[in-house]
């Protein structure tokens, strides 16, 4: 059990739900976790989801008398977290952040379709602000997110969020085995073995490289894809139960007094 509440911080494109966390939260109120989440933007930019996060912890702070919270963040929702506890200084009341298939060092993905003529056109440029106002965010901006994901941004990003050293540091990934894993990223997977090695779909395993520990999940038979280790598809991907890959997370976290 853990010291300190638990936040779950979603990525881009994504709600707070058991649509896209899955049997996660269940599994970890059954270990007796206090677990709550993020509520950040699906397409909101890194500052203003920082600052969601930042009214977010002082909400829980509040209610549950806790010094410090522990945090684990999908895809973006891990930068988000390190430029709450960097450039908004709130390190002293974050106890852990652990980040899961996180671009830490960008994806050529982002980079793909900041330079894709389709993407830039004017056309794209009015449906795609319309469309992700479905997700309900109060500032909406598809393109500034794409850009803050790209290599020279988060480049830039590094350099101005050093890691407090008053926070544990540690990151995971999963990797997909072949295209066949996830119809939905076998196009980006593709494209990411040829330019960026080893991936999920979207990030670049030595992208999602970040702080004191890192762990891998792949299985050379089924890997797992950006998608399915949030648990979205409520199933056993392969030789991984998602659920229990949390329960692993949480305890490694609670034998280090987190």
């Amino acid at each position: 059990m853990l010291k300190y509440p638990l936040i779950l911080i979603h990525g881009t494109g994504a709600k707070d739900n058991t649509l896209f966390w899955g049997r996660i939260p269940k599994l970890l109120k059954e270990l007796g976790i206090n677990v709550f989440y993020g509520y950040t933007d699906a397409w909101g930019s890194i500052e203003d989801n920082a600052k969601l996060l930042q009214l977010r912890i002082e909400d829980i702070i509040h209610k549950t008398g806790a010094e410090k919270i522990n945090l684990i963040a999908h895809s973006k929702g891990g930068i988000d977290a390190r430029f709450l506890i960097s450039t908004l200084q709130y390190g002293q009341k974050i106890a852990s952040l652990t980040t899961i298939s996180t671009p830490h060092h960008g994806t050529l993905i982002a980079d793909y379709f900041l330079n894709n003529r389709t993407f830039q056109s004017s056309l794209a440029k009015r449906i795609l602000p319309v469309l992700v106002k479905i997700f309900g965010d109060n500032n909406p901006n598809i393109y500034n997110v794409i850009n803050e994901l790209s290599i020279n941004y988060m480049e830039s990003f590094n350099q101005n969020n050093l890691n407090d050293p008053l926070v544990y540091y540690n990151s995971y990934a999963s990797a997909m085995a072949s295209k066949k894993d996830d119809f939905l990223y076998s196009w980006t997977y593709q494209y990411l073995i040829k330019n960026a090695g080893e991936n999920d779909g979207l990030v670049p395993v030595k992208s999602a490289v970040w702080g004191d520990k890192f762990q891998l999940f792949t299985d050379s038979r089924r890997g797992i894809s950006h998608g399915e280790i949030t648990d979205i598809k409520r199933r056993k991907i392969g030789a991984f139960d998602i659920p229990e890959i949390y329960r692993k997370i949480t305890h490694d976290l609670s034998k280090n007094g987190f």
